[in-house]
């Protein structure tokens, strides 16, 4: 009841109607009769929505930002199988404290997988230029893209062809069939070769049934040297995601964004210099593994980079958020760095 007063509240400052509770079925194809007394017919359209803020409530950033502001949306910050765990919800001999957490509506330790959304904004308009589409990104688009008013992707980078990565290009056709005619696909060539075999109908459109409604990728094949995506230049930041398997992090103005890595080669270190803003990959609290830097790792190479501001993404279940932030503080006191977590929906607003 608490929950549901604060969720109406909520709603009421979007100037929506109040949320009926749930007595039965929608009356109406198009419209729910009212259900209690001072509600009125509502939308399904509004009802997707409402579920939407509902579950994310605490998360999300309703602040409108002007149409000249960039900014960057976390659309994931998890790990590939995400958070919470089927394995740890469904475990009767122990309790997995944070996904048990990340069960609860708007909880910052739901995580689902690492991506990020570019608003940029120029002289020609504002464009959506999202990196990485993974398994869970059309859950995710579900849960941001409405209710940031998101309704475009205008291009998509690819840091690597793990399914964490690309598991939801196949989604893009909700875009292209009913939003855009298609959508530019920005990809190294290793990976591309990748796609031909995990994504071949969507790579060679030749053999797809006549009348199928596939997604329409223009894919462009890009190289370890800055190119330009709507007029912005992104400078690729080669790194190792385990030993041999190369995985690029970019550069968007001072913005660097490295989501998978295992080491930083030498050479890429002079391409942040100057960082004004480091998203990171950071995967548990007391180790690197084989792919990923663990946080004492990753707080060594914040050290080194020396950005002004660091935001850690691609958290597993044994990083829990506002635990893993209150020791995160306490470096703003001792070493004047400024680092916390990331979490999905969150909002930064940026200079590009």
């Amino acid at each position: 009841m608490i929950l549901r007063r604060f969720f109406d509240a909520a709603m009421a400052a979007l100037l929506l109607p109040p949320l009926a509770p749930p007595a039965r079925p929608f009356a109406h194809a198009r419209f729910s009769a009212p259900l209690y007394p001072g509600a009125i017919p509502i939308s399904p359209r509004w009802s997707a929505r409402r579920a939407c803020l509902l579950s994310n409530i605490a998360n999300a950033d309703l602040n409108t930002f002007p149409e000249e502001q960039s900014e960057i949306i976390f659309v994931g910050t998890g790990t590939s199988e995400g958070i919470p765990r089927v394995s740890c919800l469904t475990d009767t001999s122990k309790t997995c404290e944070v996904c048990l957490k990340a069960t609860q509506p708007g909880n910052k330790n739901r995580r689902r997988n690492t991506s990020i959304l570019i608003r940029y904004a120029n002289s020609f308009g504002r464009f959506n230029i999202l990196v990485d589409a993974g398994k869970f990104f059309y859950h995710s688009a579900l849960c941001w893209f409405p209710a940031y008013g998101v309704r475009t992707i205008d291009a998509v980078i690819i840091t690597h062809s793990h399914a964490d990565a690309i598991g939801g290009l196949d989604d893009l056709r909700d875009w292209t069939n009913n939003v855009q005619p298609y959508i530019p696909i920005y990809v190294n060539k290793r990976d591309f070769e990748v796609m031909k075999k995990t994504h071949y109908y969507l790579v060679d459109t030749s053999a797809v049934v006549p009348g199928a409604a596939v997604s329409e990728l223009q894919f462009n094949i890009i190289k370890e040297e800055p190119f330009i995506v709507h007029n912005l230049k992104v400078t690729p930041l080669p790194v190792w995601h385990g030993q041999g398997y190369r995985s690029l992090g970019f550069r968007f103005g001072d913005i660097c964004y490295i989501s998978d890595v295992s080491d930083i080669p030498e050479e890429t270190y002079p391409l942040l210099e100057d960082c004004d803003l480091l998203i990171m990959d950071a995967l548990r609290p007391d180790r690197s593994s084989s792919t990923h830097f663990g946080l004492p790792r990753a707080l060594m190479e914040v050290r080194k980079i020396q950005p002004r501001r660091t935001l850690f993404t691609g958290m597993m279940h044994l990083m829990d958020h506002d635990k893993v932030n209150e020791d995160l503080s306490k470096l703003n006191d001792t070493e004047g760095l400024d680092i916390q977590l990331s979490y999905d929906g969150l909002r930064v607003p940026v200079k590009l």
